[in-house]
């Protein structure tokens, strides 16, 4: 993905503007205070001259990272001298992401405007190069949250798994829906009735030479949600589209697990479908038996996502691997409680999920883990199946669709949950997000797998 970043240990000629960190005392103090600039974490203000500098709030790598992506991609050139104490490789990432946009269907798109990057450091170039591999997985997630639910249907994306497979060295199945009725997947198949869309279950798998650990890895795949019979209002369906990041963000990390020779191994699950209000769509008081026999009553056609990750932690669970996390736009109870920038993090192990939420932080990518403990198993009980998929009460809603995935995991296996509804999909441009799909647990998942 552009720009090329190069590694120097000084400063080109050739650019045509040059980043710097501001600092006190800076170089220019008087016009500096002029032009209202504070050096606030994330602020620039660009500086006349040949080549045209950026000063750059001092702060984080990767808040100062996204903001000179910012400053700078009208340029066709720029240079950063990196400052002591700030990681490239995470600078780099940052500027990356912060790069990205999809312009797939704008009429006049045009190309980035930025061909090349070099940043001035006497730090060893591993870590930029990995920056670049973990972008482009981002981007690989992005692109998939970002298309139109009318394109990518749950074929086109196990199709796109396929070629992912392919170019990254994957052991990839795609079962149809005769193979998905065989496997008995009751939850996907109830899903999947109101749409003509059939839907799909990809199974990839990344094996290194050799390996101590293996994680399965769940991702929500709802190719667009409607709500089903519980049809969601026009406000609440318009972004839709992203209901499948939970599994585009599995296929992003899987795609570039052998370029980073990580040394775990992964299988990942990914159940495909649409939630549509067809003629024959599930309806409300129907019972769907799911792959290990626990029957549900579905109580919400909207509270689907439950039910397709149900057949998928079965059979992620019956390969016995170390540990199970799944990642899904589960609910709308997490950013409500704590804004779009947190992932919801539960789990049945506190020891993994510690491990999972070290790896988000080394990430950068913020998670919030949600108490278990203060819903109780009964709210999930049915008088005519074996559990609800809903309860209908206000409270607790996060814990409660924890709950239920959790009588999915056979206990003794360690399993996580993310719950990424919030920080999934951006309203506009914030730091290293873009507007649209953020790809948001992608690089949790690659760190997690790394170690």
């Amino acid at each position: 993905m552009r720009p090329e970043i190069r590694v120097l240990g000084q400063t080109p000629r050739d650019v045509d503007v040059v980043g710097t960190v501001a600092a006190a005392p800076w170089d220019e103090p008087e016009f500096l205070a002029a032009v209202g600039f504070s050096g606030k974490a994330g602020e620039t203000v660009t500086l006349p001259g040949a080549p045209m500098r950026v000063v750059v709030g001092e702060g984080d790598a990767r808040r100062m990272g996204a903001a000179f992506a910012r400053a700078v991609k009208r340029h066709r050139s720029a240079a950063f001298v990196v400052p002591d104490g700030c990681p490239a490789g995470t600078f780099a990432e940052a500027f990356l992401l912060a790069s990205y946009r999809f312009t797939k269907y704008k009429s006049a798109a045009e190309e980035p405007a930025l061909q090349r990057l070099d940043l001035v450091t006497s730090q060893d170039a591993a870590g930029v190069q990995r920056a670049r591999v973990v972008a482009q997985a981002v981007a690989l997630a992005r692109d998939l949250v970002n298309e139109p639910g009318g394109v990518l249907t749950p074929d086109a994306f196990a199709q796109r798994a396929v070629d992912v497979a392919a170019a990254g060295g994957l052991a990839c199945e795609v079962w149809d829906e005769e193979r998905i009725a065989g496997e008995r997947l009751g939850g996907l198949l109830g899903v999947a009735r109101g749409s003509t869309q059939p839907p799909r279950l990809v199974r990839l798998a990344y094996r290194p030479a050799s390996h101590e650990a293996t994680i399965a890895l769940v991702g929500k795949g709802i190719t667009f949600d409607s709500g089903g019979l519980s049809m969601k209002p026009t406000n609440f369906m318009v972004d839709m589209k992203y209901d499948m990041a939970g599994a585009a963000a599995v296929l992003g990390a899987m795609s570039v697990l052998r370029d980073l020779a990580c040394p775990t191994a992964a299988t990942a699950w990914l159940p495909l479908t649409d939630n549509m209000s067809g003629g024959d769509a599930t309806r409300l008081g129907d019972v769907l038996r799911t792959r290990n026999g626990i029957t549900i009553e579905v109580r919400n056609a909207d509270a689907e996502g439950r039910l397709i990750l149900a057949d998928a932690l079965a059979l992620a669970a019956e390969e016995a691997p170390d540990s199970i996390v799944d990642i899904a736009t589960l609910t709308d109870a997490v950013p409500m409680v704590i804004g779009r920038r947190y992932g919801g993090l539960a789990g049945n192990d506190e020891a993994w999920v510690a491990r999972v939420r070290a790896a988000a932080e080394r990430a950068g990518e913020l998670v919030w883990q949600m108490p278990l403990d203060g819903v109780e198993r009964k709210m999930l009980d049915s008088k005519v199946a074996d559990v609800v998929n809903a309860t209908g009460q206000r409270y607790g809603q996060s814990a409660v669709a924890a709950l239920f995935l959790k009588e999915f995991v056979p206990d003794g296996l360690p399993w996580a949950h993310l719950d990424i509804a919030g920080p999934a999909f951006a309203d506009e441009d914030d730091g290293e997000w873009t507007a649209g799909g953020t790809g948001y647990g992608v690089r949790t998942l690659i760190e997690l797998l790394s170690r």
